[in-house]
């Protein structure tokens, strides 16, 4: 068991997640080692200045550009879409993992006889004809029929989007690569090693996926609790009750480490494996600080509530707000300033133009932007006008 100060477990976090000090994660090699030690990075289309996995690692990997994780996905294969904290992106090797959630997409076919047919069909034409969308697909899977939406509520009444989505989640298909939102899929066989696409599931007794899907989980975010939590998202058959089992028998088989932080009642847990940096931030050495835009849906602020605990910061991703009901902005990004959050930022990009437009800068109450912050705050935004591959342009006005 450890004691820390919330200073301690937020130094130590932030160094989990490489956003203190000198970069960790360096390049397209760095790319793969940070998802490698997450597990997983989150998915999401939206687009505004960066979509989520883009914005989550150009806040940690230097020199990231969005075509590292293009090719990593869909040239090199080295990662793979996924579902898992929601739609995600993990390491190709870890595909046998989730082979339960697989057979039971093929299971939930049982009442949709007639889907069997239109699936062998679409696999024979991807096979001879190659790639495509459900914009290509054969006459056979045009119009609508409802009992569609029953099995993919994201396909709607789509008859081709809903083939080739069970495909998918069968794992059957892969995506082979996005234009935007529109997805092309290709056969897993052509794609995935064969030894990775045939291996059975390496944990097939629940409790031990459960509690290998909670390292996973643990070691994304840095530390967690024994908490109801949005961090445990995917995690299926996951209550209290098990849960509690789960956390039991991690800390017996020396898996986790208990960690005591002043002024928060529930104890929490990081990985073993990481307890030579929980030492490291311990030793309350000075550690260099970096001005970073995190991502809506990072990692690192999964557990809202344990966010507000360590950091003091309250956060919502507003765009499911209605606007009449948004305090800021329907993206606006986390501003972290070496264990601190600074404030938040909105930004566009003007594709167009070629040009990062900068709309509104929100500070948290109290919050000193002495010279050095400001600095680092204009060499952040320089970086980010980078990463959307563009120019910066307007500064507005500072906003306490």
């Amino acid at each position: 068991m450890y004691y820390l100060t919330k200073e301690q477990a937020r130094r130590f976090i932030l160094l989990k997640q490489g956003l203190i000090g000198d970069y960790r994660f360096i390049g397209k090699q760095g790319v793969l080692e940070y998802i490698r030690q997450t597990g997983c990075i989150q998915f999401d289309p939206v687009d505004v200045c960066g979509k989520n996995p883009e914005l989550v690692l150009q806040s940690r990997v230097k020199g990231f550009k969005k075509s590292m994780l293009f090719e990593l996905l869909y040239k090199d294969r080295e990662l793979v879409d996924c579902f898992d904290k929601q739609l995600a992106i993990i390491p190709t090797p870890d595909w046998p993992y989730f082979e339960r959630y697989r057979q039971i997409s093929r299971d939930n076919l049982d009442k949709y006889p007639e889907i069997h047919v239109l699936m062998e069909n679409a696999k024979s034409f991807i096979n001879e004809n190659g790639v495509c969308s459900s914009s290509e697909l054969p006459d056979e899977y045009s119009g609508e029929s409802n009992w569609f939406s029953a099995i993919h509520w994201s396909a709607g009444k789509n008859k081709a989007r809903a083939v080739l989505e069970q495909l998918y989640t069968e794992g059957e298909l892969i995506i082979h690569h996005k234009k935007g939102t529109r997805k092309y899929y290709d056969l897993a066989a052509k794609h995935i090693p064969a030894d990775i696409l045939a291996a059975p599931d390496p944990l097939p007794v629940d409790i031990d996926h459960i509690k290998w899907r909670m390292l996973r989980r643990i070691g994304a975010v840095g530390l967690l609790w024994n908490r109801p939590s949005d961090a445990w998202l995917g995690i299926w058959g996951f209550s209290t009750a098990v849960r509690q089992e789960c956390f039991d028998a991690l800390i017996k088989e020396n898996k986790v480490i208990e960690v005591i932080v002043e002024g928060i009642n529930s104890p929490l847990y990081c990985r073993f494996c990481d307890e030579q940096l929980l030492n490291t931030a311990m030793q309350n050495q000075k550690i260099k600080k970096r001005c970073e835009l995190l991502a809506p849906l990072d990692c690192f602020i999964w557990d809202r509530k344990l966010i507000k605990a360590l950091f003091d910061f309250d956060y919502a991703w507003e765009i499911y707000y209605s606007p009449d009901k948004r305090k800021y902005g329907h993206y606006v990004l986390p501003m972290i300033y070496g264990d601190t959050f600074a404030g938040r930022l909105e930004a566009t990009v003007d594709r167009k133009a070629k040009m990062l437009l900068v709309k509104n800068i929100w500070y948290e109450e109290g919050f000193k932007q002495t010279k050095p912050f400001k600095k680092a705050e204009e060499n952040m935004i320089t970086r980010f006008a980078k990463f959307n591959e563009c120019c910066q342009g307007n500064r507005p006005l500072d906003k306490d």
